[in-house]
């Protein structure tokens, strides 16, 4: 074997022949979300003492797509309101107005979101015969024509 040339092993990769660029499980598997890191966070977690390999991309594509749900609503409040920038309040209106959602976060807390907006129907004023016998006198006075 010569000196200057190595075939093999981790010593002569410095020089010797082009690495392949690094490409990572969620480039593979499709996903914005980082399923590198939920895999960590799922270790150390310690949920169990194993972890298949496809429970963090599982995992990591339930919360991209609950993630890109949330956002798309969010933003069609903040549209609603003619506002470009989605804030609290906004995420709390998607939240509350999808019934899936509203369900899976009803016990959560959206910082700065406020309320739904509900008037009771008790408190609104009343629209029966007062004003059933005013529209009715109106409709009777007709003006006298000469």
């Amino acid at each position: 074997m010569e000196s200057g040339k190595v075939t093999k092993g981790a010593a002569g990769r410095k020089g010797a022949g082009e690495r392949k660029k690094a490409v990572t499980k969620s480039v593979k598997a499709g996903l914005q979300f980082p399923v590198g890191r939920i895999t960590r966070f799922l270790k150390k977690g310690r949920y169990a003492q194993r972890t298949g390999s496809g429970a963090p991309i599982y995992l990591a594509a339930v919360l991209e797509y609950l993630a890109a749900e949330v956002l798309e609503l969010a933003g069609n409040a903040a549209r609603d309101n003619k506002k470009t920038r989605i804030n609290p309040r906004h995420v709390l209106l998607a939240v509350r107005n999808d019934e899936e959602l509203g369900k899976l976060l009803s016990g959560v807390t959206i910082a700065s979101g406020g309320v739904l907006p509900n008037i009771n129907p008790v408190l609104l004023p009343k629209k029966t015969a007062a004003t059933d016998s005013e529209k009715a006198t109106k409709a009777t006075k007709s003006p006298k024509k000469a």
